[in-house]
């Protein structure tokens, strides 16, 4: 891990509804990985590719789109 990445302060989920994500993202889960999970929900891991390109957290309802 970088330093850079690893000083970087966690996001707090679900703080937005709609989140851009990339293929490096992937596998997608929610809470993504650089959110704080204290408060969040289980993590689930959602299929977006088959999904086509975009997905709504069943528990949160967190959209995510594919931008790349």
């Amino acid at each position: 891990m970088s330093p850079a990445k690893a000083a970087a302060p966690l996001k707090t989920p679900n703080a937005q509804k709609r989140y851009e994500v990339t293929r490096a993202d992937l596998p997608l889960s929610c809470p993504m990985p650089d959110m704080s999970l204290w408060n969040a929900h289980p993590k689930i891991y959602l299929p977006i590719v088959d999904d086509g390109g975009e997905t709504v957290c069943p528990y949160c309802s967190a959209r995510y789109v594919l931008v790349d």
